[in-house]
């Protein structure tokens, strides 16, 4: 450790709140583990999980907290835990100082990282360290969702909802080339057009266009075999009108708040299915992180799945509340993902 300085930058919260909490502040350097990789981060991704934390949807146990579950970088330290050196599932990895790596692990908004090994995903070199930081959580949550949550096939109707963000893009690419026809919803013409590029077949304007209708017109009536609604609760109780008999709703966030609890008799009606998964489940153990970190790398490289960046923030504390209070407005500017870059400024 003694290579490593003794403070870095990172974007922080001294307490939850409004988007006013946000900071970038002095910090100590994270405490490394015998287990953990430690990255220099190059860039961040942003996502509605940061606002979670920031707002304390999710708890924080202590403050300060630095916040963030994306980042990309290199590699400048590796385990020295002998036990974690043997392991198969660690030795498959290869890594290697200098490597280039993407991070899903809270706390990694910050100029160095100290990371669980198994929670550090390889980046071909084909692959930019800035793709990498945009295209990591919310292609794996996309990934493992249209796998496990529900395993989209061909002929499927897929309803998305804010197809345009950079998750509903992902989500409309994958069930696109398993064969689904890809329904979602977004605000404007310009969104739209977007989201047709990515694979969408049916795009509802919803601010202008009846949602449950057009579905029910497109579907000849029976409505889609599986809703992602990452809106929560503005969008959560249509979902049960979209969806057709012993289809599955799959509650991706809450970008408008929690959904209102329901009783489960309200699923009874279609037999329906309501799931409310983490991502964290499904790479829970390290075989399957390696399975689909390899299997999302793949597809961005070979251009099956193309991760569409809307801007780069400055790591300054104006960039990152920028950053935070564009992501959240519904019916904004914002088309696909949002990234900070850490490194060099």
């Amino acid at each position: 450790m003694s290579d490593f300085p003794k403070t870095i930058r990172s974007i922080a919260i001294d307490k939850n709140g409004d988007i006013d909490v946000l900071q970038v502040k002095t910090v100590p350097f994270p405490a490394a583990a015998p287990g953990d990789v430690i990255v220099k981060v190059a860039y961040a991704g942003v996502n509605f999980i940061d606002t979670y934390h920031r707002k304390g949807i999710y708890p924080i146990k202590s403050f300060p907290q630095t916040l963030g579950m994306e980042a990309s970088g290199t590699i400048v330290g590796l385990p020295t835990d002998e036990k974690v050196l043997a392991d198969e599932q660690y030795k498959k990895r290869g890594f290697k100082v200098g490597d280039k790596v993407a991070l899903l692990q809270f706390g990694v908004h910050g100029e160095y990282a100290s990371v669980p090994w198994a929670k550090v995903y390889s980046v071909p070199e084909s692959v930019s360290l800035k793709t990498a930081a945009a295209a990591l959580l919310q292609g794996l949550t996309a990934l493992t969702f249209v796998t496990e949550a529900y395993n989209v096939k061909k002929g499927d109707y897929v309803f998305i909802h804010t197809i345009a963000g950079g998750l509903g893009l992902i989500f409309s690419q994958l069930a696109k080339q398993r064969g689904a026809i890809v329904i979602g919803t977004t605000s404007t013409p310009e969104k739209a057009a977007v989201a047709k590029a990515h694979g969408a077949d049916h795009v509802i304007l919803y601010p202008t266009e009846n949602t449950v209708e057009r579905v029910l017109e497109i579907t000849n009536g029976e409505g889609v075999h599986v809703v992602y609604d990452g809106v929560g609760k503005d969008t959560f109780l249509n979902d049960f009108k979209l969806a057709r008999r012993k289809a599955t709703i799959v509650v991706v966030g809450a970008a408008s708040g929690p959904v209102e609890p329901i009783p489960p008799l309200k699923l009874v009606e279609k037999n329906l299915a309501l799931l409310r998964p983490t991502l964290m489940n499904y790479t829970y153990t390290p075989e399957e992180a390696l399975h689909y970190g390899s299997e999302l790398f793949s597809l961005i490289a070979t251009g099956v799945v193309k991760i569409n960046i809307f801007k780069e923030y400055p790591f300054t504390t104006e960039g990152v509340q920028e950053a935070q209070t564009d992501l959240t407005t519904r019916s904004g500017k914002t088309i696909g993902k949002l990234v900070i870059k850490i490194a060099g400024n």
